[in-house]
């Protein structure tokens, strides 16, 4: 399946909610989950491990909780999550057990992928739900915001 033009402009929104992880000392990583049809937003999220000493605290989960708590439902069938980064074993569990109906993700994870890098959790016919994946959505863009804070952290090297 390919990107929409709504699920680029969700992508920019979470490459924003990157920025203001990767400025607060945090790994850039930004998520939305918005309405599919409609393209309401329903929560978002940026990753809070460190501020929250939280390691459950990753975009994807705040901006899930947000949508559930939105939205007065834990499914989320007719929902899309835009995420900077391919979903961890973690994200990707909580997206199944969540039902959320498509996965829209920027840079592959070759360590913790857990969409088509590692694992295929959101997609795998063995488990209750699977959501439609769309990788590759401004790839680019969140593989450089990664490269550079840990370029930061590293002291340039």
């Amino acid at each position: 399946m390919s990107a929409t033009d709504r699920d680029r402009a969700m992508m920019t929104r979470a490459l924003e909610l990157a920025r203001e992880a990767g400025a607060l000392g945090e790994v850039p990583i930004g998520a939305v989950v918005y309405e599919t049809a409609s393209g309401a937003v329903r929560g978002e999220g940026f990753n809070r491990r460190e501020i929250d000493s939280d390691p459950a605290a990753h975009a994807e989960w705040l901006a899930v909780r947000a949508a559930c708590a939105a939205t007065g439902d834990w499914r989320l069938n007719h929902c899309t999550i835009a995420v900077t980064l391919e979903p961890c074993p973690m994200c990707a569990g909580l997206i199944v057990n969540a039902r959320l109906g498509r996965v829209v993700y920027g840079a592959d994870d070759p360590r913790a992928g857990a969409c088509r890098s590692l694992f295929s959790l959101v997609t795998d016919p063995r488990l209750n739900h699977r959501a439609e994946l769309v990788p590759g959505v401004m790839a680019e863009e969140s593989a450089a915001l990664l490269r550079d804070f840990f370029r930061g952290l590293r002291g340039g090297r």
